[in-house]
């Protein structure tokens, strides 16, 4: 028996098995969407402070766990938002006592942006035990599965960054 249904959401038609199989696992990938953004929002509420803010600490936390100094531009690149904004982003986060700026070790022209001593507890601390049930979560996976799972997400990021804004 063909399973034949349409999708209102857009107006075309879906056949088959691998058509309700598609479906099941959109539907799964946009409740955990929804789950993932509401989790954003209260780490954001709970840290008060917005989504970049929020991105840029965890990327100068990154980069400094892996010993790779971070300057203004390039949190301006990983945001890719204005030279301007990323001043007012950075002035935020130093106002708020996550971040502090210093010279350049090599390069006194240069800034540096540095987490401060309470961030990454802070982070750890709102973000610390999601983490680990994420990692639960992914605890008695085999190999093969996992490189299922990465290969699916790879291939769902190509096809949602080859949407243009245009269509």
């Amino acid at each position: 028996m063909t399973d034949l249904a349409q999708d209102t959401r857009d107006g075309y038609w879906y056949a088959g098995e691998d058509a309700a199989r598609g479906r099941r696992v959109l539907e799964a990938m946009r409740v955990y969407r929804a789950a993932d953004m509401a989790m954003r929002r209260r780490t954001r509420d709970d840290m008060a402070m917005g989504d970049n803010e929020l991105l840029a600490l965890r990327f100068i936390l990154r980069a400094e766990r892996q010993g790779v100094a971070v300057s203004p531009s390039d949190v301006a690149r990983y945001l890719g938002i204005s030279t301007a904004s990323t001043t007012a982003l950075v002035d935020r986060l130093v106002r708020s006592d996550h971040v502090s700026r210093a010279p350049h070790p090599s390069d006194r022209r240069m800034v540096v942006l540095h987490a401060t001593p309470h961030t990454d507890d802070e982070v750890r601390k709102t973000l610390g035990a999601m983490h680990e049930r994420m990692m639960d979560a992914t605890r008695g996976l085999s190999d093969d599965d996992a490189d299922v799972i990465i290969s699916f997400l790879e291939h769902m990021t190509k096809a949602i960054d080859q949407i243009s804004p245009e269509a």
